[in-house]
């Protein structure tokens, strides 16, 4: 191996993937009062998974953060002091502040390490799709591909993975300021399930880009996303993430492979992002048509007259 790869607990990769690709992994924090949990220091992360979403509906409120540039440096500094280079990859900056810290702790480090380098990668996504792409990095890494190859690599396809996720109750949409009280309200009674998408932005945001009315209905309106937006279906490795709702991720999960997948990643959703979506969320990420060649007005993004949510993550 030439160098390390670190990313984000978002990336959600599961426990026994992320020791057989030799990934490194820094943890987001959760907050409950003044109850502090890291994401990762549970024994098994489907218990702690489980036991967080049923404590979400049961109305425990959480509290989320990013990470700082402190922890960061903390983590790659004996890297770096072992002689090795790093290739960082971090939640979208579109939704977290986390890479903004991650370049200011790279900038640091290169000059406590001027001989390594450092590589800091926004991955324009969330959960399995920022965990998909360090998965090909790893591959490229394990063939032997140089930092400077890997890094061509990740900034021509990180638009290439695809999201779409539905919602179990919207008030979580609400609270993060992607939809309106309002909105939610009237979704709620009418029992309107949105369709999110990860945009095509710069800065890529989860955006609403349709509405169903139903779960049955929001569940085949991802899978449909995955026709319309991945024309080679076979041979493919997905994932699927989902928030304490396995049966619905297993049954998206035939229907996948019923078309020609090679492979579904099925895991819980991670803890922090899963905390600004809510229980009975399921995502679906694969690698498909570039995000930024959508047609333009086809996703619903906020008013431009509204100002954004503060970051919470």
């Amino acid at each position: 191996m030439q160098f390390e790869i670190f990313t984000d607990s978002s990336a959600n990769i599961p426990d026994a993937l992320v020791k057989e690709r030799n990934i490194r992994i820094i943890p987001y924090k959760i907050y409950s009062g003044d109850v502090e949990t890291d994401c990762l220091s549970a024994p098994s992360f489907r218990e702690a998974a489980k036991a967080h979403y049923a404590a979400m509906r049961a109305g425990k409120d959480i509290r989320t953060s990013l990470i700082p540039k402190e922890r960061m440096k903390e983590a790659l500094s004996p890297v770096l002091k072992a002689g090795r280079d790093v290739f960082f990859v971090t939640i979208s900056s579109g939704i977290s502040g986390t890479f903004a810290q991650a370049a200011l702790a790279a900038k640091e480090l290169e000059g406590e390490f001027p001989e390594r380098r450092i590589v800091v990668a926004d991955s324009s996504n969330a959960s399995m799709g920022e965990g998909l792409l360090v998965l090909r990095v790893a591959d490229l890494r394990d063939m032997g591909e140089s930092l400077d190859a890997c890094a061509e690599w990740f900034e021509n396809n990180r638009y290439k993975v695809n999201s779409s996720v539905t919602v179990g109750d919207l008030k979580y949409l609400r609270r993060g300021g992607r939809i309106s009280a309002a909105v939610a309200i009237a979704g709620t009674l009418l029992n309107i399930k949105p369709i999110l998408r990860a945009n095509g932005d710069k800065q890529a945001k989860l955006v609403v880009c349709g509405k169903e009315r139903g779960r049955k209905k929001a569940l085949a309106a991802l899978l449909a996303a995955f026709d319309a937006n991945c024309p080679s279906p076979k041979g493919q490795t997905v994932a699927i993430t989902h928030a304490d709702c396995e049966e619905d991720a297993l049954a998206v999960a035939e229907e996948l492979k019923a078309r020609g997948v090679k492979e579904v990643i099925l895991e819980y959703y991670d803890l922090c992002t899963g905390s600004h979506v809510g229980p009975d969320t399921v995502a679906l990420f694969y690698f498909g048509k570039d995000r930024r060649a959508a047609a333009e007005g086809t996703e619903k993004a906020p008013s431009k007259h509204k100002a954004p949510a503060k970051s919470r993550i």
